[in-house]
């Protein structure tokens, strides 16, 4: 297929592929994956953010302040116009824009207590409200609502790089001889590609059921399973979720242009 570019990353003449699994929020910990990349990073190496940066752990905001530098100096080592390092949106991400839209719900109350359960508290919390405050708000109506997420989106504007990062983001990322497909947490195997709308975040069963070549795919890599089951391969699929941001550690890997998994990290 030839790719939305609005949607889907593509990614051309890669020597290696590295993936980061899910952070969520856990800054620390994305800073010393961070530098372990760095010191194996080599020209031709491209860099995959699985989604779900944002969400549940203490340090949201300085969590996406360090992917986004990482970004500008993985760019600057090897200066392209193709895409070389790509940030997917996760569940987290996905529910932060729709935060954003909560005005237009039928029900804000019940959608922003499912979006707490979920963990969106913390992102809250680094952009200046609470979850106290959110669930305040909720149920005020429709015009307290907007002044409520224009000043979310006012908070986001004020940290730079922030609101760049949620308008780069895209669905899924793919290599440009279509070996390897890359997604966040899901996908409905039995539908293509640029038809899955949200499988990619809320179709966690269906990657587990793919036991057979997807399409042309080679290999398909995540990066959250709420299960949490470490780094998992099988012949046509690759988990990388050791619970970061439940308790657990942020895991990396190194692919190459085949599927082949090079090496693993963990911090």
């Amino acid at each position: 297929m030839t790719p939305d570019r609005q949607k889907f990353a593509l990614l051309k003449d890669a020597r290696r592929i590295w993936v980061v699994a899910s952070a969520h929020g856990e800054a620390d910990r994305l800073e010393r994956l961070q530098r372990a990349i760095w010191e194996k990073l080599i020209a031709g190496d491209r860099l995959v953010y699985l989604g779900n940066l944002l969400g549940r752990g203490p340090a949201v905001g300085e969590t996406l302040d360090r992917a986004i530098a990482f970004r500008r100096a993985v760019m600057a080592v090897e200066p392209a116009e193709d895409e070389q390092v790509v940030f997917l949106r996760g569940a987290q991400e996905e529910m932060w824009q729709k935060l954003l839209q909560l005005q237009f719900a039928t029900d804000p109350r019940g959608v922003l207590s499912w979006m707490l359960d979920q963990g969106i508290g913390p992102t809250l919390t680094a952009y200046g409200s609470s979850p106290a405050e959110a669930q305040r708000v909720a149920s005020q109506g429709a015009v307290g609502l907007t002044r409520w997420t224009q000043s979310l989106r006012a908070a986001m504007a004020g940290r730079p790089g922030h609101a760049a990062f949620m308008s780069a983001l895209r669905r899924a990322c793919l290599t440009e001889d279509g070996a390897l497909l890359f997604v966040n947490s899901g996908l409905d195997p039995t539908r293509p590609l640029d038809s899955q709308r949200d499988s990619f975040w809320w179709a966690v069963g269906g990657f587990s059921r793919i036991t057979e070549p997807y399409g042309a795919y080679r290999r398909i890599l995540r990066g959250f399973d709420p299960r949490h089951p470490g780094f998992v391969e099988t012949e046509f699929t690759v988990t990388l979720d050791a619970g970061c941001g439940f308790g657990g550690p942020l895991l990396a890997a190194c692919v190459s242009p085949e599927g082949e998994v090079l090496e693993r990290l963990e911090a």
